[in-house]
């Protein structure tokens, strides 16, 4: 546990802008978003992989769901892993190679529509390559700016996710769901229910622990920002 924390330590020095929430974990908290960098120890324990991620705090869940996850790759585009008795000689270098490859800001506070725009493209993605569709990111670019009170991007994203789910067939509709369209409904009132979720969003605050968590304003537009 204390070469853990000790490397935990190491990655935190260079994110001043998180906080420690766990060990391998920093977090910090932008709005209804939280951020996060967590450094997954490999399976035989003798490694890490760092990757910075997203949690939606508008969600209902029971742990930090690691959304957008963006692992820190080789130029192969292999997940890199750091050995733990080589921690000291490449975690610098690593953590400057997880910022520069990260497509949100690790140091700069990114704007609500970086992020939006972020799970949008993750989506698109997502229905090119035809695998699994985002259900979790395409709810989450309508409900966080909702909850943000930037209704026009909102309903941007909501339009996103009606043109997304309009190439989806009968077996990719969601989980759960009668159908698409049953679901967009759903999405479409839940937009609408600002207090429903700045409620679930102070209860992802309470079960998670994250009012340690180093809380920073963010701007909505990148021109707010100038």
């Amino acid at each position: 546990m204390r070469l853990l924390c000790g490397i935990t330590s190491d990655w935190s020095a260079l994110y001043p802008e998180f906080t420690v929430w766990k060990p391998l974990r920093l977090m910090r908290r932008v709005g209804p978003v939280v951020l996060g960098i967590m450094l997954d120890r490999s399976t035989s324990g003798d490694a890490y992989y760092p990757h910075a991620h997203v949690h939606a705090a508008t969600r209902d869940f029971p742990d930090i769901c690691l959304t957008l996850t963006q692992r820190l790759v080789k130029p192969s585009g292999v997940p890199e892993r750091i050995p733990l008795d080589r921690h000291g000689e490449k975690f610098v270098d690593a953590a400057c190679r997880l910022k520069a490859q990260s497509p949100l800001p690790l140091e700069a506070v990114p704007t609500l529509e970086q992020v939006i725009q972020r799970y949008r493209s993750y989506a698109m993605d997502v229905q090119r390559a035809r695998i699994p569709n985002a259900i979790p990111e395409l709810e989450d670019c309508v409900l966080v700016p909702a909850v943000a009170g930037d209704d026009e991007l909102a309903s941007e994203s909501l339009q996103a996710a009606t043109r997304v789910a309009a190439g989806w067939s009968k077996a990719e509709a969601p989980w759960g769901w009668d159908g698409t369209e049953n679901w967009l409904e759903w999405l479409a009132r839940r937009m609408l229910d600002v207090e429903g979720l700045a409620a679930t969003v102070e209860e992802q605050v309470l079960k998670h622990e994250l009012s340690k968590v180093r809380t920073v304003p963010w701007t909505r537009r990148a021109h707010a920002a100038e």
